[in-house]
């Protein structure tokens, strides 16, 4: 069974442009730090970023890193994610597929490991990460997950699990026969509120800078 990763690059984001390769206070690139994660899963085959700008290839971190150029087509912000996801499946074959965002840095490599193994070994065909919330919600004027009379403990709420975008694994016949990234039989890897930061504009990455310097470097020294 062949694994492969893919990170999709675009250089031309709107809302923080430049923020896949945007620099930590220390100098790091974003893009940077999940290639170093996917490169200590051992149960990955190949690692590509797939971008339709080869200058993305300085800030690799090691040459476990592939470039693979995607037409400039897919860039548009019309484009359909899973038209990317489907098209690099059509030129990189392989059985398992493991999709990671740059804009994710902070996930841990045994995660995705829990996420190939459950489709590799399990019952499931695809794996994604979710965030587990345990807070009082409220839908159309109303509390959605608890009685306001009798008001439980937080803990005691049924947890709901939020998509967090930034790990999927799905396999080949889901993406291009079905055009699907989340199968019929989904494992959900849980992750931590740092693994689930998310970058999509300024104050994100301002924050992502936060956790980066005084939590992630410093566990790491």
């Amino acid at each position: 069974m062949k694994t492969v990763a893919l990170v999709p690059i675009k250089m031309n984001n709107e809302r923080l442009p430049g923020k896949n390769t945007k620099a930590f206070s220390d100098g790091k690139p974003l893009i940077s730090c999940i290639l170093e994660t996917l490169s200590k899963v051992q149960e990955l085959n190949e690692i590509y970023v797939y971008c339709s700008n080869p200058e993305i290839q300085k800030y690799f971190p090691n040459e476990k890193i592939r470039y693979l150029r995607r037409s400039e087509y897919l860039d548009q912000s019309t484009t359909k994610f899973n038209d990317v996801l489907y098209s690099f499946a059509k030129d990189v074959k392989a059985d398992i597929y493991v999709l990671a965002h740059a804009t994710a840095p902070f996930i841990k490599p045994e995660r995705f490991i829990e996420g190939i193994q459950a489709v590799l070994f399990g019952e499931y065909d695809s794996a994604l990460s979710v965030a587990k919330l345990q807070e009082f919600l409220w839908e159309n004027g109303k509390p959605f997950n608890y009685d306001p009379v009798s008001i439980p403990r937080t803990q005691d709420l049924t947890p709901i699990f939020k998509e967090t975008c930034g790990m999927y694994i799905y396999r080949h016949e889901l993406i291009c026969q079905e055009n699907r990234r989340i199968g019929h039989r989904p494992y959900l890897v849980e992750i931590s509120d740092i693994e689930a930061i998310d970058i999509n504009n300024p104050m994100d990455f301002e924050i992502a800078d936060a956790i980066y310097s005084k939590i992630i470097k410093k566990n790491e020294e």
